[in-house]
């Protein structure tokens, strides 16, 4: 296996999740509500999905590739919807009660699988890869493509637990007054990219 593939995935992997957005607010919110952990693993389900996208750009799943394009209408209306419902959630929630839930079991499944799920809805990503391994002029095979992979996952993660671990080391200089504050920003924040990939669905 050439190291510099899996370098350079992970370069890869930190430009895509680098970009400030609605899983960026959740990582970061979610970090000062709940934790590192819970922080991490939000991240770690839209490192999943980069990598599961990646995968289909960098082995050339045209079939599921076209697919997901075509079909991208319906992913940015129910992404955007779902990205409504945590905004509007987020608005309402009281600092004291997303605390208290912990972070284990149950609640570290939720935020794996509804960041990996916001992740996917957002067709786009897929292109983004494909553009990028034009770019980096990758051949397919799995002696190439999966040590790219591998990085991008790796570059990816990397980012949200620099982010998560960031964000919670101010946990214990926010007290409920700031949580409350956090939670409207993020929550209007959400709620606002949800806004915007829902009326870019109905455009078409």
């Amino acid at each position: 296996m050439d190291p510099s593939l899996l370098l350079r995935g992970v370069v890869l992997g930190l430009a895509v999740a680098a970009p400030v957005g609605p899983i960026g607010v959740l990582c970061i919110r979610r970090s000062l509500a709940e934790g590192r952990t819970v922080g991490f693993v939000v991240g770690l389900g839209a490192a999943t999905a980069d990598a599961v996208y990646g995968a289909v750009a960098g082995f050339g799943l045209t079939i599921v590739s076209s697919f997901l394009v075509d079909q991208r209408v319906w992913l940015r209306l129910v992404g955007g919807m779902f990205l409504c419902y945590l905004g509007l959630r987020t608005l309402v929630a009281r600092p004291a009660e997303k605390a208290a839930g912990g972070g284990r079991g149950g609640g570290l499944i939720g935020a794996y699988a509804s960041t990996f799920f916001l992740t996917l809805t957002n067709p786009t990503t897929i292109l983004s890869f494909a553009a990028i391994f034009a770019a980096v002029s990758v051949k397919t095979g799995a002696f190439t493509v999966v040590p790219l992979i591998a990085g991008v996952f790796l570059g990816s993660a990397s980012w949200w637990l620099l982010l998560s671990t960031g964000a919670s080391l101010f946990r214990g200089r926010v007290g409920p007054r700031g949580m409350r504050t956090i939670n409207v920003i993020s929550g209007a924040a959400i709620l606002a990219f949800g806004l915007v990939a829902v009326w870019a669905g109905i455009r078409g």
